[in-house]
């Protein structure tokens, strides 16, 4: 099962929800990155994945976005994970601490099957 929102394709992966997110999310684009989220949000289930390996660039309005997400999610007692591979991206997810908010993985597989906290990606911190 496939749909499109612009850019921002919704897939139902291993019963999963996960939205595909393009190389840049920027003011541009994010309320397209938000019709997707809102739309993955109405398929059951525990989790809603964001795909973010082939983005390289998301700026303040992408991660208001995200943090609008994780929000709505935790009130339905769900979660917003991230896939991340760019290391700007993972830099910025840090320097905001959102990866405190939003469990971010190095991989679709990893994020699909929830590993335990230690095999998730975390940028190292002193």
């Amino acid at each position: 099962m496939t749909t499109t929102e612009a850019r921002f394709p919704v897939q139902i992966t291993q019963g999963v929800p996960v939205v595909e997110s393009p190389e840049e999310i920027d003011i541009t684009n994010a309320d397209r990155l938000r019709a997707a989220l809102l739309h993955a949000e109405t398929c059951p289930g525990a989790a809603v994945v964001v795909d973010m390996t082939r983005t390289r660039f998301c700026d303040s309005a992408g991660l208001h976005t995200l943090i609008g997400a994780h929000k709505r999610a935790q009130a339905e007692g769900r979660q917003v994970r991230a896939v991340v591979n760019g290391p700007q991206v993972r830099r910025i997810f840090a320097l905001t601490s959102l990866d405190r908010l939003i469990p971010v993985y190095a991989s679709l597989d990893q994020a699909l099957v929830n590993p335990p906290a230690a095999t998730r990606y975390r940028q190292d911190r002193p």
